[in-house]
């Protein structure tokens, strides 16, 4: 099976920048003057970015699907630059990709003879803990200009994109110690973020060996214990059959998800109403044209909020 990614001509490029707000996972920067894709992982292959291009200097590059090797991708990393080494592993960093990053750096260190920068100031400036603001001295002055070290704590908000859609993983305390929140409420069960099929990436961590619900949009809404019920443990995406646009990028998100997220087992939740059809008939599309062979479960819930049918076909 073949992947799409992002590929740049970097003789076109003028480093304009445009293209930079409609990567929604923030894969793309503005290094050196030019458009840089610094992480095959989050570049989903859609070319969001494509039509944004006023210089036509992005296309989709069709590449051989293999599993994702970040000693691979470091070393084209580094024949870019210092500065597009170090905007990779931020991002690696602030997508909680710790093992991909403890390779690069491995990686770096290992090749640091061949290497035309410094590795250390690289790992320094991704690792860059604290901001020192110096002012007057300590004693002297207004007490609000003394020296102050501010603590910068580790967000994932990476350069480039939509912040509302950027991944995020959301860790929940076992509903064993806590069945409740603080007031008195169900709690949520929700792992991850965004959730809408067109802003979900495929290569995000959460997805990764997991159970997998994909919900039309009204069955969280008609169901009083959907968290409980479909949406504990698992990743989620949603959709709306009837009204969503450019479906067919569903079915190769989902081909994705089962060839390379590998994903465990696929859930679709619908409603009764027939145009919730469609949805299962994505997930069917999926399975069908992807590689691996994957359990796939329907859920019928009601417009009262019953499960009208759960079966695995």
């Amino acid at each position: 099976m073949e992947r799409e990614i992002v590929k740049i001509d970097e003789d076109l490029c003028n480093g304009c920048g445009v293209c930079i707000p409609s990567c929604h996972e923030g894969a793309l920067q503005i290094i050196d003057g030019k458009a840089r894709l610094i992480s095959d992982l989050m570049c989903d292959g859609l070319g969001a970015c494509l039509n944004h291009c006023p210089q036509d200097a992005m296309t989709i590059e069709k590449r051989e699907a293999e599993p994702y090797d970040e000693v691979k991708v470091i070393t084209l990393m580094v024949e870019k630059g210092k500065n597009t080494v170090v905007a990779h592993l931020k991002h690696l960093k602030d997508h909680n990709e710790t093992v991909f990053l403890k390779q690069a750096v491995q990686y770096l260190k290992e090749n640091q003879d061949s290497i035309e920068f410094s590795i250390d100031e690289v790992i320094r400036e991704v690792h860059k803990p604290k901001v020192s603001i110096m002012s007057n001295p300590q004693g002297a002055g207004c007490p609000g200009s003394q020296p102050k070290t501010i603590e910068r704590p580790t967000v994932m908000t990476p350069m480039g994109g939509c912040p509302g859609s950027q991944a995020r993983t959301i860790d929940r305390v076992d509903a064993n110690q806590s069945e409740t929140t603080g007031n008195g409420d169900a709690p949520s069960e929700l792992r991850q973020w965004p959730v809408q099929m067109h802003l979900v990436n495929p290569m995000a961590p959460y997805f990764r060996d997991a159970d997998m619900v994909l919900a039309a949009d009204c069955v969280a809404f008609a169901m009083g214990n959907f968290h409980s019920k479909f949406l504990k443990g698992r990743s989620l995406g949603i959709a709306c059959p009837k009204l969503d646009n450019g479906q067919e990028t569903y079915v190769q998100k989902l081909i994705q998800l089962i060839d390379h997220a590998k994903i465990n087992t696929l859930t679709v939740a619908i409603m009764q109403v027939p145009c919730c059809g469609g949805l299962l008939q994505t997930a069917k599309m999926a399975v069908a044209q992807a590689s691996r062979k994957i359990p796939l479960k329907l859920a019928v819930v009601s417009i009262e909020g019953e499960i009208l049918k759960e079966e695995w076909i």
